[in-house]
C-alpha cells in the first residue's frame, strides 16, 4: 500500500500544540469512471501546513496526507475518454475542489475544500499517489522542473487571484507593493507583476532578500524594519506617479496604517492572509481617502487553468528554496523549521520520487 506522511495526534490546545509528522498507509488508488492515480514525484509547503500542525487552520484532522501542491505523472485512469487521455503526462494538481468559475467565490455550499491535513478533502500531496478527478489536471509547464512545478499550484493560484483578480491594477505602468518578500505568494505576484509591466516593489526585513527580489524584476525595495520606510519607498517611485496603485499583502499588521501614506485615492489594498496576527485595523485615515481592502484566498479551477497558461507564455519559474528527498520525516521536519523562522525565500520542497518511480522508504 503506499505511503504518505500526516499529523499524529497529541495533547494540546490550539495554538500551543505542534502536532508530530507520522508516516501513515493509504489505500491502494481505485480510480472510478472519471478519475486518475497520479504518482507524485514531489509536493510544496504552504503557511497552512504549519497551522495546522498547530492546529489553527479550520477543519484539522489527522491520517489525511498533508500539502496542496503537487506534481506527478497520471499511471491509472477510470474509463472514461477524459480520464484516459491523461495517461502517462505529467500534471500539477489544482489544490482545492467546489470553486468551477464565479468571480466573487465558490460556488459549491461547503465552500473550496483544500487538500491536505483537514477533515473538508479526504486527499493530500504530501504521499506516493493520490486519486483525483480528471478535470483537476493541468499538463505540467515544460519548461519547468518537478520541485518548480510543484511550487506553483497554491501559490501561483493565490497570486494570480491576489493580483490579477482583485488588485484591479495589473496593468502596465502600475505600482505595485509586494509586502514580506521571500514567501511563495508574494515571490509569485513580484514574478507576475514584472511580466505584465507593472512597477513592483517590495518590503522585506532582509537586506539579501531585497537585493534577490531586485534580481527577479523588483523595481527597488525597503526593510520595513527601519522607522519611516514608507517616506524612503514614496522616494523611489517614478516620476509622474508618486503614489502607490495596489499593495498585496499576506501579513496584516499595521499595513492599512502605513498603506493610507502611500496609496493613490481609492487605492487597493489586497490582503490574502495576516501571518503577523488574526486581526487587521481598518483605520478612519483610510476611509477620507477611499482606500478598498479586499479579501482573497486561493482561486477557482478558472483562475487555475487561467495561471497555468499565463506562466507557460511568459515562462515564468517559482521560486525554490531548499529540497528534500523522499518522505523522510526529519527532513521534512527541517522544512518546517525553515518556514518558522520565515528564513525561506520561495518554495520549500519535497521531491518524493523521480519521473514516477516510487520512492525507497
Amino acid at each position: 500500500m503506499p505511503s504518505a506522511i500526516a499529523i499524529k495526534q497529541v495533547p494540546g490546545k490550539p495554538g500551543e500544540v505542534y502536532y508530530p509528522l507520522e508516516k501513515i498507509t493509504i489505500p491502494s488508488p481505485q480510480p472510478l469512471e472519471n478519475q486518475v492515480v497520479i504518482t507524485l514525484t514531489a509536493a510544496a509547503l504552504n503557511h497552512r501546513d504549519l497551522f495546522i500542525r498547530q492546529h489553527l487552520y479550520p477543519g484539522t484532522t489527522f491520517s489525511v496526507p498533508l500539502l496542496a501542491d503537487g506534481v506527478g505523472v497520471v499511471t491509472a485512469a477510470g474509463t472514461s475518454p477524459s480520464a484516459t487521455k491523461w495517461l502517462n503526462k505529467r500534471v500539477i494538481l489544482n489544490p482545492g475542489v467546489g470553486w468551477a468559475s464565479d468571480p466573487e467565490g465558490p460556488e459549491d455550499p461547503r465552500g473550496y475544500q483544500i487538500m491536505g491535513g483537514t477533515k473538508h478533502n479526504p486527499a493530500g500531496t504530501l504521499a506516493e499517489t493520490v486519486v483525483l478527478d480528471a478535470g483537476e489536471l493541468e499538463e505540467a509547464p515544460v519548461h519547468l522542473t518537478d520541485a518548480e512545478a510543484a511550487a506553483l499550484p497554491l501559490t501561483g493560484l493565490t497570486a494570480w487571484r491576489a493580483f490579477f483578480t482583485k488588485s484591479g491594477n495589473a496593468k502596465p505602468g502600475r505600482n505595485i507593493l509586494v509586502t514580506g518578500i521571500g514567501g511563495g505568494v508574494a515571490l509569485m505576484v513580484l514574478l507576475f507583476g514584472a511580466a505584465q509591466g507593472c512597477n513592483v516593489f517590495v518590503t522585506s526585513g532582509s537586506e539579501e532578500k531585497i537585493a534577490r527580489a531586485k534580481e527577479l524584476g523588483a523595481v527597488g525595495g525597503v526593510n520595513y524594519k527601519e522607522e519611516g520606510w514608507e517616506k524612503k519607498l514614496l522616494g523611489m517611485l517614478p516620476e509622474g506617479r508618486k503614489w502607490v496603485d495596489a499593495i498585496v499583502d499576506g501579513a496584516g499588521g499595521d499595513v492599512v496604517q502605513k498603506g493610507t501614506r502611500l496609496l493613490k485615492h481609492g487605492g487597493v489594498m489586497v490582503s490574502y492572509g495576516m501571518t503577523v496576527g488574526p486581526k487587521m485595523p481598518f483605520l478612519m485615515s483610510a476611509v477620507l481617502k477611499n482606500l478598498d481592502l479586499r479579501g482573497s484566498t486561493m482561486g477557482s479551477r478558472k483562475e487555475f487553468s487561467d495561471m497555468v497558461e499565463f506562466v507557460k507564455a511568459k515562462n515564468l519559474k517559482p521560486i525554490v528554496s531548499r529540497t528534500v528527498q523522499g518522505l523522510d520525516i526529519e527532513a521534512i521536519d527541517g522544512l518546517f523549521d525553515d518556514m518558522k523562522k520565515g528564513s525561506q525565500f520561495g518554495k520549500l520542497v519535497v521531491e518524493i520520487s523521480r519521473g514516477g518511480e516510487t520512492s525507497k522508504l
